[in-house]
């Protein structure tokens, strides 16, 4: 090959480098110093679908076949958020309340050591209550110890059986506690009635009931203080029953049957104000039945043979007793001459305490 042709093809190549450079060399720059493009927006058919179904851009129930209150919504908005108050908030400050209403019981009781009969027993017994009216009471006094125990588990027994007794047994006992406080609550409302009925006539306000508020029952001053049948904080306790008792039945029924028409967020304000009324009814009956059990020597005994010593009757109810005495009073069947627990005096033998 001769050295001009060598030439010309050597002259050909350097020229197509030339035009390369040219072409290619500013778009490989221009390449390199450009931001790299951003990726491609695609909508997710998923996220479209959950944001529908729970109905978070709009104020339009769903559509569907099925007829009823809130049958359109498919996910509560709302359901999250009241659970995390009633864990967070109700329950802890329920536990609070009803706390302090059992240390307050037991520092009265390590403080003043109950109530005695002035004077001690008399061996004459008062009748106070009929029959009826016991029978009455602890129909509604039985209903409400299973409602409140039932309910405070329902209430506190994930933060405290379920440690103690595991997931099976807590299951167990929340089940059953459930049930049975589905099927007595409706009955309690019915015991309400009744209640107001035998004893509402007795519990409206009459002389001496404020100064019995004031002294504390007699507290106050150490002093007495004069009542009729009931006095001034048995009418308070009589009247919460009515009041509080009413509330927490009322709500009580529409959490059992959600057929009255009422959506969720009606369903959860009755259950917060169900929950409520429940835990300062459960509070304030500790006093109740402080007072009549080991608060107040021989009080119980009007709710267990419905007769009274008659030495009771002038302690605590000193105007009923001059309204009856003499034609309620009669001596017990047998006298045992024993030192009574408080105050000294006769203790009644075991058949005074039959009506």
């Amino acid at each position: 090959m001769s050295m001009h042709v060598l030439a010309n093809r050597s002259w050909s190549g350097l020229l197509m480098a030339l035009l390369l450079l040219c072409f290619l060399g500013p778009s490989t720059v221009v390449a390199q110093q450009a931001p790299p493009p951003s990726p491609i927006s695609v909508p997710n058919p998923s996220t479209d679908l959950w944001r529908a179904v729970r109905q978070r851009n709009t104020e339009v129930a769903g559509t569907t076949q099925v007829k009823g209150v809130e049958s359109g919504v498919l996910v509560s908005q709302s359901g999250e958020e009241f659970r995390d108050f009633r864990n967070e908030m109700f329950v802890g400050n329920a536990g609070l309340v009803i706390g302090a209403a059992a240390v307050v019981t037991a520092l009265v009781y390590l403080l003043t050591g109950g109530i005695p009969i002035d004077g001690g027993r008399s061996g004459r017994r008062i009748k106070r209550f009929e029959d009826i009216d016991r029978v009455v009471h602890w129909f509604a006094a039985i209903l409400f110890i299973v409602l409140a125990l039932t309910g405070m588990t329902l209430l506190f027994g994930k933060y405290v059986i379920l440690p103690l007794l595991g997931a099976e047994a807590f299951g167990v006992i929340a089940s059953a506690s459930k049930e049975a406080h589905n099927l007595m609550g409706p009955l309690f409302l019915v015991a309400l009635v009744l209640l107001f009925v035998r004893f509402v006539s007795k519990n409206f306000p009459a002389r001496g009931d404020l100064k019995w508020l004031l002294k504390g029952g007699g507290i106050v001053g150490n002093v007495h203080v004069s009542a009729g049948f009931f006095n001034a904080g048995e009418k308070v306790w009589f009247w919460m029953v009515m009041l509080v008792g009413g509330v927490v039945a009322v709500t009580g029924l529409i959490l059992d049957f959600p057929i009255f028409g009422l959506g969720r967020e009606a369903m959860q304000l009755s259950l917060i104000i169900h929950g409520i009324g429940a835990v300062l009814f459960f509070a304030g009956s500790f006093g109740h039945i402080y007072i009549g059990t080991i608060g107040s020597e021989g009080s119980i005994e009007s709710m267990t043979t419905g007769h009274v010593d008659e030495n009771w009757a002038k302690t605590h109810h000193d105007r009923w007793y001059e309204e009856v005495k003499g034609s309620r009073v009669e001596a017990s069947p047998a006298q045992t001459v024993e030192p009574s627990r408080r105050g000294g005096g006769a203790l009644n033998s075991p058949a005074d305490k039959v009506p």
